[in-house]
């Protein structure tokens, strides 16, 4: 750490220049890209709509679990990729929350590309079956250890809670648990007084219960519901239009639908990828109920098919190696410029009506799970150190939920508290530690530096 003095000298010149290890992550923002907020059923950044243009983007895939945005050399390799794309969103399925970002959230920030991040891991995720006992307190020290990680660059586009939990009729039962860590998270976002980030889900590509899906996380309380509601779709497959795709008819589906929606995966292996529904995707035809979508996906996985066909790039020898896809997606992109005004877009909208339980949907009713009690705590304290991709995991840790929240108990509070029908948690004491410590301006800091700086210059000149 730099002598005081130095640090007081330097801010004669600069009341910025205060060395990196003074500032907490929490105060590290990136570059100037305007923060994004949902408007009725779309997104707005700026003050004008925002279509996502973009890729999937998990170098290394599921195989060989990696954080692609604590390494400068990978970002700064694929950055270079994603401004011949001329994309404004990448969306990574998983990071290390127990890293430093900075750099490459920078780096993308400054080639206009926001991030959609999901806040699970492989460790620390919730179990499709059994989901009651995977949701506890460790779990969500983690989700919020990452939302600590990622709130304060303003190119952090939005979280995902939960992606393709619900896949076929049976996992439909964890539902309720997907809908809880949502309010959860939108809830410690609240009360940790950051800005109001987007938290919504990504859908499985599934008939059975797609609409069932959507409507269930868009009904009861506003502090339950999802910001958003993407899904993956691979039904545009080639030759095909917007009626034979059954794009059609799921924009009809969502026409009444009030929050924003998008394709979370897109991009048919089972004929030549020409990207015809690129046109299609940004057209009058959709943006009244989409807001566009990421291709699956940026680099190829594996050797074997169906993984080596979807990756637009390869970048297994460690340096890219442009596909045929690649090139065809950017033609695609540049004859096909993003929309300009709103769009036709919703302004407005209710909340939708629960789905009532059937033979393709297992849940009853709309009551969610009350926040294992201990979790609480990190309203006030802050989550503290994330577990990064090493942790122990969180599936068989630690005890869950004991009781049924009321309606209306996710919404954040002064006091950071959560309440329940039949049990509740009380917050930790405000602290002021570096890992824990509420957000606040950089302005009082600085200027104080100021005033001592002249201060002690003065008494040097007399």
């Amino acid at each position: 750490m730099a002598p005081l003095a130095a640090i007081l000298s330097a801010s004669v010149v600069t009341a910025t220049a205060i060395p990196d290890s003074l500032i907490p992550h929490y105060f590290k923002r990136a570059t100037s890209l305007p923060e994004v907020t949902v408007k009725g059923n779309a997104f707005f950044a700026g003050g004008k709509r925002f279509y996502i243009r973009g890729v999937d983007y998990q170098p290394g895939g599921s195989s060989k679990t990696a954080d692609p945005i604590a390494d400068e050399k990978t970002c700064t390799r694929d950055i270079a990729e994603f401004k011949k794309l001329n994309i404004n969103t990448v969306r990574i399925y998983t990071v290390d929350n127990s890293k430093k970002h900075d750099f490459c959230m920078n780096a993308l920030a400054d080639a206009g590309i926001y991030l959609a991040l999901d806040v699970n891991t492989p460790l620390y995720s919730i179990n499709q079956i059994s989901p009651a006992k995977s949701y506890n307190a460790e779990y969500l020290q983690s989700l919020f250890a990452t939302v600590d990680a990622f709130h304060g660059y303003s190119n952090t586009l939005l979280f995902f809670s939960g992606n393709e939990v619900i896949n076929d009729v049976k996992t439909s039962v964890s539902a309720p648990y997907v809908k809880a860590v949502t309010r959860d998270l939108k809830q410690y976002i609240g009360n940790r007084k950051y800005r109001s980030i987007p938290v919504g889900y990504s859908a499985a590509d599934i008939d059975d219960n797609r609409i069932e899906t959507a409507h269930y996380l868009n009904c009861g309380t506003d502090d339950e519901r999802s910001d958003f509601f993407a899904f993956n779709d691979y039904s545009w497959c080639n030759p095909s239009t917007y009626q034979t795709s059954t794009w059609e008819e799921k924009v009809k589906a969502f026409s009444d639908y009030s929050i924003p929606i998008f394709l979370s995966e897109y991009g048919c292996v089972k004929t030549t990828r020409t990207w015809d529904e690129v046109k299609v995707l940004y057209s009058s035809q959709m943006t009244p109920v989409y807001s566009g979508g990421l291709v699956y996906e940026y680099n190829k996985e594996g050797t074997e098919e169906p993984a080596t066909l979807y990756g637009i790039t390869d970048i297994s020898s460690g340096s890219v190696k442009e596909g045929k896809d690649f090139t065809s997606l950017a033609s695609a992109f540049k004859a096909n410029p993003l929309p300009t005004g709103d769009g036709g877009y919703k302004t407005d909208g209710k909340a939708s009506t629960c789905p009532d339980k059937s033979s393709s949907w297992l849940v009853s009713g709309n009551a969610l799970p009350a926040m294992p009690a201990e979790a609480s705590q990190y309203f006030a304290k802050g989550a503290g150190q994330g577990p990064g991709l090493e942790g122990a995991g969180s599936q068989e840790a630690g005890a869950g939920s004991t009781g049924t929240a009321s309606a209306g108990s996710g919404k954040p509070t002064a006091s950071g508290t959560s309440s329940s029908s039949s049990s509740s948690g009380s917050s930790s004491s405000e602290s002021s530690a570096v890992n824990g410590m509420q957000s606040f301006s950089l302005g009082p800091l600085i200027c104080g530096l100021v005033v001592a700086s002249s201060s002690l210059l003065g008494a040097m000149l007399l």
